[in-house]
């Protein structure tokens, strides 16, 4: 082969091959840009309403649009429940749906104020005093207390109402008349209701009116006469008298007396001709003086 022949035939060649590439490469991008105007046009027609995505063949059988309103209810009645069908708790919506937002909205941050805590502040004025509420029902009652100590004596009562009387007294030492008229103490108290018996004076006051009971008991002395006066106020009411003798004996008088108010008895020691005298001693009690009560003067 002549030298030119072959270089022709290698330019030939290798214009062909670089023909083939460059034809390869072309045919490459036309593919990429016909898959990308592909994409582009089904993401235009996805966010585009049916509407405008339907179109009849013919314009002569083309339908005249329709309103928002008579969209919305035939929407409702296609999607929407029928009248013996319960409606569904929710039902899903998708991004092509007429009045459906593409994007949701963005909820507002919410601010917690309690932990935004400032320092606490000045104690503000008392106000006004409100008012008195209903008084509540009473409570139940509480359980039952210690016993408290006993308390110190009170004063009397009324006298008219006092309906008892008594007294019981003694006396331990004996005793010699050295005077004409000497009323007896008695140092002994064997009961003393009320008070009414009188321990410095030896007499009995009476502060309920009524009859009462005395008895008075003494013990004589040998050799010694034995002359004793139950008084009422001034007035000599009964003796208790024993002569003299070799022995000593119990002698004893009783009575019943009608009182008032403020009326005293009382018992005194006559000292007559004779020596006067009644034994007692400090072990024993020989001498005693008694009263009380039977009936009220208001009593019927």
């Amino acid at each position: 082969m002549p030298l030119g022949a072959a270089r022709s035939a290698r330019h030939l060649h290798s214009t062909a091959g670089l023909d083939g590439k460059m034809g390869s490469r072309r045919l490459g991008l036309v593919l990429a840009c016909c898959l990308l105007l592909a994409f582009a046009c089904g993401l235009v027609l996805g966010r585009m309403p049916r509407g405008t995505q339907e179109q009849p063949e013919q314009e002569g059988t083309r339908e005249p649009p329709m309103d928002h309103a008579e969209r919305d209810e035939e929407e409702h009645e296609k999607y929407g429940p029928r009248q013996d069908e319960e409606a569904p708790a929710s039902r899903c919506l998708r991004c092509c749906d007429p009045a459906t937002p593409v994007y949701q909205a963005i909820p507002v941050p919410q601010i917690n104020i309690t932990i935004l805590k400032g320092e606490k502040g000045d104690r503000g004025d008392r106000g006004l005093q409100g008012k008195y509420g209903k008084t509540g029902s009473v409570g139940a009652r509480g359980h039952t207390g210690p016993k408290g100590q006993k308390g110190s004596m009170g004063a009397p009562g009324d006298r008219c109402k006092n309906h008892y009387a008594a007294f019981s007294v003694g006396r331990k030492k004996p005793l010699h008349s050295n005077d004409y008229y000497q009323t007896v103490i008695f140092d002994t108290e064997f009961v003393n209701l009320y008070s009414h018996f009188n321990m410095f004076t030896g007499k009995f006051y009476c502060y309920v009116p009524g009859i009462y009971f005395f008895s008075l008991n003494v013990h004589t002395w040998n050799q010694k006469e034995t002359y004793l006066h139950i008084m009422k106020n001034a007035e000599e009411v009964v003796i208790l008298y024993a002569q003299v003798s070799d022995r000593s004996i119990m002698q004893s008088q009783s009575l019943m007396l009608e009182l008032r108010d403020q009326d005293e008895v009382w018992v005194r020691l006559f000292k007559g001709e004779r020596e006067n005298a009644i034994f007692s001693d400090e072990f024993d009690t020989y001498i005693t003086f008694s009263g009380y009560l039977v009936k009220p003067a208001n009593e019927p």
